[in-house]
């Protein structure tokens, strides 16, 4: 792989400043209008193929959550993240027989989706002596070769999982189909608002229900106007994706 240029990565930071701007305009524009405040708002950065460098640049800028997809590529930046005023996150399907490379690096998993996930999150979260923060990840729109539990079975699945010790139930995540047009998408985020305040209101022991996950680059401010509090930005904020 070659080495970026210093004009290169000089060219991303401008980049990255600008972007920023504009996503906590529309950020804050959508929260208004949904009746609350920007600081309710948390924007996650989702740096899956981003430079280091690049990232923490976006850190100094005041980005404090970030999340990775794939757990090898956490795991290669780890130590060179700088994550004194920041928490990392993953955000990606994870196969339970990694959970162990990322417990204790972690603040928050937002992709859990069964019981035998949340198991090895428990089981090795207790070894460790954490308590790792969840988030259940719903398949809002059925699809067959998609991560998450389906919605149908989401019920079940946080009071199963409500019962193991060394993890937190802190909300719900969702990523409506990719191809869905503007109205159905709307859709599939007014179910998970409506799941997000139906299981809030049920008071269940060790869920708290602070975080709906939902709304990537091409639709942060429409998920925010219908209920989403975290909205997970990559390529509106870093650029496309540069895969080597």
């Amino acid at each position: 792989m070659m080495e970026k240029s210093s004009s290169e990565f000089d060219r991303r930071f401008l980049d990255v400043e600008e972007n920023l701007k504009v996503i906590r305009s529309n950020i804050a524009a959508a929260a208004l209008k949904s009746g609350r405040q920007p600081q309710d708002i948390t924007m996650l950065a989702a740096t899956k193929t981003v430079p280091v460098e690049v990232i923490n640049h976006g850190i100094a800028l005041g980005i404090d959550h970030i999340g990775e997809n794939k757990v090898q590529e956490l795991c290669e930046k780890y130590e060179s993240y700088d994550l004194a005023q920041c928490e990392l996150q993953f955000i990606g399907h994870l196969q339970t027989n990694k959970v162990k490379n990322i417990i204790g690096k972690v603040s928050m998993i937002q992709s859990v989706d069964s019981v035998r996930l949340a198991n090895e999150i428990s089981r090795l979260s207790l070894s460790k002596g954490v308590t790792t923060d969840i988030l259940i990840e719903v398949n809002i729109g059925n699809e067959p070769n998609k991560s998450g539990v389906l919605p149908t079975e989401l019920y079940d699945l946080i009071e199963q999982t409500a019962l193991l010790p060394s993890l937190r139930i802190r909300g719900l995540m969702a990523i409506p189909p990719a191809e869905a047009k503007m109205a159905e998408t709307q859709g599939y985020f007014s179910k998970m608002s409506q799941y997000f305040i139906d299981i809030k209101g049920k008071k269940i022991d060790n869920v708290t229900m602070d975080y709906l996950s939902m709304g990537m680059s091409s639709d942060y401010s429409q998920a925010i106007l219908s209920g989403a509090n975290m909205v997970r930005i990559g390529s509106a904020l870093f650029g496309p994706r540069i895969y080597n």
